[in-house]
């Protein structure tokens, strides 16, 4: 087996970004499954998980989504009810001591950490602290872990054979107002259209991948 015939090189060549969802085709249940355990596996920086997923599922929630696109980005509104489901990628901006203590006692739960070492465990805690302003904020980094979480999701929808659409073009005051409640104080900057792309009018699908050479982007030293 070669490289460009490896599964999972072969899963990535297919993945595109999708302009057209067909919206006849849902995602079965099994599949979900797989993919929220996956999101919930994802890599944060110190283990934070700083981060809320909110699947928009049912057609009311996605008619409050379709409601977030009435002053900007209206071109990636049509995926809000053509695609399977919406995922919100939600950052806590002002990630606190309190909330890295429910990682730590969670570890000392599953057998990670033991009980005698609950303090020492808090030492991850100063990469946390040198993200923070004097506000408390430190959204910047909450975020990047977020997006490590959305790579991750984006990979393995590849790997199901379910299509994607990454959508930064949200407009996140109005998803922060529609869905207070289930953000609860976190801040959503970035959704996730999945689904099957339509075949017919997904002009995207059928143009050919692509990318720099691996030599302008990767240096081994």
């Amino acid at each position: 087996m070669t490289t460009t015939t490896h599964p999972i090189i072969t899963d990535l060549n297919k993945r595109h970004t999708v302009k057209k969802y067909d919206a006849s085709k849902r995602i079965p249940q099994t599949d979900l499954d797989i993919l929220y355990e996956a999101m919930r596996l994802s890599a944060s920086s110190i283990n934070s998980q700083p981060w809320k997923f909110i699947v928009i599922e049912s057609d009311d929630a996605k008619q409050r989504m379709h409601e977030t696109f009435a002053n900007k980005y209206q071109f990636n509104q049509p995926h809000i009810n053509a695609a399977s489901h919406i995922i919100l990628f939600a950052h806590n901006p002002a990630y606190t001591r309190d909330d890295y203590a429910r990682v730590v006692d969670k570890g000392i739960e599953d057998g990670r950490t033991k009980p005698e070492n609950r303090e020492q465990a808090f030492g991850g805690f100063a990469f946390a602290e040198l993200n923070t302003n004097e506000a408390g904020n430190n959204a910047a980094w909450t975020k990047s872990q977020t997006y490590l979480a959305l790579g991750n999701t984006m990979h393995v929808l590849a790997r199901l054979g379910i299509d994607s659409t990454p959508m930064e073009g949200i407009d996140s005051e109005l998803v922060g107002d529609i869905f207070k409640q289930e953000l609860d104080g976190f801040v959503c900057e970035v959704a996730l259209a999945i689904g099957y792309h339509h075949s017919e009018e997904d002009y995207n699908a059928s143009l050919p991948k692509s990318r720099l050479a691996i030599q302008d982007v990767l240096e081994v030293i």
